[in-house]
């Protein structure tokens, strides 16, 4: 068995184990384990199970390895096992069947890392590392130990979100320039203010989407002009730069900016000084620059469509917020977030509304969940929000939820009269989920033809897209370079 997943002593641990002393400690080995997504009765599990031996038995009490506290769970559910390569899970005959990415299992299954996985009613994620890690922080917002971030509050979420908010607290008093990189939806402008709000910095926050200003415009929106520089400058108009002196100024897809905006962009960090459109001096400014794209920056420094010395100027310091679908024991925490945010901090969620949350793989990210969250609490006739306020995406995608790949029906509370019937284990549904992996030459030419559609692949595969983005971390495609 590899190092990184060697424990000590064999034993059994259940919801009365202090997480916070499971796999503690700054020298603890990463380890593989299962982290909460969502149950019913949350709050009797343990944020994270670390997998302390090379074989663990999922079930409802001892002597099962893991006891998982609901009563949908059998006695010996199912059984993990390292193999010295590979984490396999195998389904011990349970009563209600295991589910893996949405569907039932047969045989035994390879786990790869963010695998979700249903045992009973509790759902959870596979990490292949740093489960121990997760165990601090429980899907309500609950602290199990000490948060590393003290003073930014404004990124919701556990072990990942907490690692970034105290980094960015780390170089918030500094003067170093920051670039924020991170999938459309993310929360990079929150990062950014929260970065701003915590620096201490006197002057204001001011942002710029480089992305949604003409290339035309973008100039006098940075720089200001003076009046008459053009016809139709009747006035003197400050630019974000000038009004963001002392302060913060955020360029909002950075990766859109236009070559020439670039290099008088540098030439203003370079010289701390800015020249309005029209002006016969320069104006003296202190500002902290914070970049945010989804954009692969180095790859378009390499194809010269973004300039390297500007790149190196603005990105002394790189952050990278992960997309949701990396992070879905935050979901729970941010749709109640959302729905007091939008009105009604009382509601609650059916358990069925959960797991769809949960399946979903949120392509818009924490900007999607909360369009989805607020729809939801807007529609709602009771306190319980429940799958009938749910958009009609995402509903089509739950109506296939546990029958693909087997003869198993789904889940009772999931079944409704728009779903299909259950797909049998020879139908072409079931024959498709079984199709082996594409190897990196044929994922790429799927990506070509359908433009890195991401959707589209994974319908011509029958995969979610989940697993569609899990091949593409593997190969290490970068999914731009069939976008543009």
């Amino acid at each position: 068995m590899s190092s990184r997943h060697r424990t000590g002593t064999s034993s059994s641990y259940g919801a009365g184990t202090n997480p916070s002393i499971v796999g503690a400690g700054p020298d603890a080995p990463l380890k593989a384990g299962l982290v909460l997504l969502y149950a019913r009765n949350f709050e009797q599990f343990q944020p994270a199970y670390p997998f302390l031996q090379p074989a663990v038995v999922l079930g409802r009490e001892a002597p099962a390895d893991i006891c998982i506290p609901e009563q949908a769970v059998s006695r010996q559910h199912a059984r993990i096992e390292f193999d010295g390569s590979r984490w396999i899970l195998a389904d011990l005959g349970s009563r209600n069947g295991t589910i893996v990415d949405g569907s039932f299992i047969q045989g035994d299954v390879e786990l790869e890392h963010l695998h979700e996985l249903r045992i009973g009613d509790a759902l959870f994620k596979f990490v292949a590392e740093w489960a121990d890690q997760y165990a601090g922080y429980h899907i309500d917002g609950r602290m199990f130990r000490e948060r590393r971030a003290k003073a930014i509050t404004g990124l919701v979420g556990g072990w990942q979100m907490d690692l970034i908010a105290a980094d960015l607290e780390r170089i918030a008093p500094t003067q170093l320039s920051c670039v924020i990189l991170g999938e459309t939806g993310t929360g990079k402008e929150v990062a950014a203010r929260e970065l701003h709000r915590v620096s201490g910095r006197r002057g204001t926050f001011q942002g710029i989407n480089c992305a949604a200003i003409p290339p035309t415009l973008l100039e006098s929106e940075l720089f200001g002009y003076r009046r008459g520089a053009f016809s139709g400058a009747d006035r003197d108009k400050p630019g974000l730069i000038k009004l963001a002196d002392g302060g913060t100024l955020l360029l909002d897809e950075i990766g859109d900016m236009p070559l020439e905006a670039q290099a008088k962009l540098l030439r203003v960090l370079h010289s701390r000084e800015v020249f309005p459109l029209g002006a016969t001096a320069a104006e003296h400014v202190d500002v902290r620059v914070v970049c945010a794209t989804h954009r692969d920056l180095h790859q378009y420094v390499k194809e010269a469509k973004f300039r390297g010395d500007l790149f190196a100027r603005v990105s002394e310091h790189v952050v990278k917020l992960p997309p949701l679908r990396e992070r879905k024991e935050d979901v729970y925490q941010l749709a109640r977030l959302f729905c007091g945010r939008h009105g009604r901090p009382g509601q609650t969620f059916s358990f069925s509304f959960m797991v769809a949350l949960v399946h979903h793989d949120w392509p818009f990210n924490v900007r999607e969940l909360e369009s989805c969250v607020k729809r939801a609490t807007a529609l709602a006739e009771s306190n319980v929000i429940d799958v009938r306020q749910l958009p009609d995406s995402i509903g089509a995608l739950m109506r296939e939820y546990g029958a693909r790949g087997g003869a198993t029906s789904p889940p009772t509370e999931l079944r409704d009269s728009r779903m299909p019937p259950p797909v049998s284990a020879g139908s072409p549904a079931a024959a498709s989920s079984r199709r082996a992996p594409p190897n990196e030459q044929e994922l790429r030419a799927l990506l070509a033809r359908h433009r890195g559609n991401i959707a589209a692949v994974g319908r011509e595969l029958g995969k979610e897209r989940m697993q569609v983005h899990r091949w593409l971390k593997r190969y290490g495609i970068n999914l731009e370079e069939y976008r543009s």
